[in-house]
């Protein structure tokens, strides 16, 4: 998911308002982590009978639903009639096209390297950024680029083949994704400012559903879903997508963006873990070393850390 919050901001990176983080706030933030990293548990569980663009249907329909009250209580009906062409955008690009794409890539990766690979995402949105609104790319950014892609090669350059056993579509797919949220991250913060969040969430689910429909009908499986992939999908939509949005969001108005983002270095720990309980997939020293340098890629694309600070230029005022 790739989200912007519009606030003011202070100088860490927090809105005017938004205080350091309290007991709740790491409660949501660790709830929000795990549902995250659950929802790659539960498309490995669905995808194979339902298939990807049956099941991310459901997934967006049942989070739609689920957030629509949410939507109606918030009073930001208005704010998704005034930008329903902006937010069936973000439909496309934040929801439908990552979801099938993820959706085809965890029936052939484990959960625990789709979250790792996840983890990528800011660093398509620092390279949409450079080349749509040329924002400019530090010392400390550049080498976060370099170690997070490092990374990337780490986790999967063994099983990077198009040959019998090869992941290297899975694996393209799943950085694809990333790619469209990092684009959408980008389109949200040209396009949807002062759209309410809420608004926003539920509403490129809404616009994700109607995309993804007429595929879906299309291409449901013959064979009817068991119990366990239907019950997959159902907390898909309802805890991943409709809970997580709305734990996210109140996260982003109570602590801020810059702490809120540190979800980005949890989720992968969740997903690894899930996978291992409940799926007995394994936790390789190739995975965590992978996760371990994607994720000091992430910390320094996103400015969490900044040790070349000192070295760049300052910008002209």
């Amino acid at each position: 998911m790739s989200t912007q919050e519009e606030s003011p901001a202070t100088a860490d990176g927090s809105p005017h308002g938004a205080s350091a983080m309290r007991g709740r706030d790491l409660a949501d933030l660790f709830l929000l982590a795990a549902l995250w990293g659950g929802s790659f548990l539960f498309i490995r569980v669905a995808g194979p009978q339902f298939g990807a663009v049956p099941m991310m249907a459901m997934r967006a329909t049942i989070g739609a639903l689920s957030l629509l009250p949410v939507l109606w209580l918030a009073g930001q009906w208005g704010a998704l009639r005034a930008h329903a062409p902006h937010i069936a955008v973000m439909g496309l690009v934040n929801s439908a096209v990552p979801f099938v794409l993820f959706g085809y890539a965890l029936v052939h990766l484990s959960a625990g390297m789709g979250a790792v690979l996840n983890a990528t995402a800011p660093f398509w949105a620092a390279l949409v950024a450079f080349f749509w609104f040329g924002e400019r790319l530090g010392a400390s950014r550049l080498l976060g680029l370099g170690v997070g892609f490092a990374g990337v090669f780490m986790l999967v350059g063994d099983r990077f083949s198009f040959g019998s056993g090869g992941a290297a579509l899975p694996v393209l797919a799943t950085l694809a994704a990333t790619l469209s949220y990092g684009y959408s991250a980008n389109y949200a913060r040209r396009f949807m400012q002062g759209v309410g969040p809420i608004a926003s969430a539920a509403g490129s689910q809404v616009s994700a559903a109607l995309m993804l429909a007429p595929f879906a009908f299309f291409s449901w499986p013959a064979r009817a879903p068991d119990a366990l992939a239907w019950g997959s999908v159902a907390l898909l939509g309802l805890l991943s997508t409709g809970l997580g949005y709305v734990l996210f969001f109140r996260l982003l108005a109570r602590v801020g963006p810059a702490r809120a983002i540190t979800v980005t270095f949890l989720v992968p720990v969740f997903g690894m873990l899930w996978g291992a309980l409940f799926l007995d997939e394994a936790i390789t020293a190739n995975m965590v070393a992978g996760a371990v340098t994607i994720l000091a890629g992430t910390a320094l694309t996103t400015g969490l850390v900044a040790p070349l600070r000192r070295f760049e230029r300052p910008r002209a005022s």
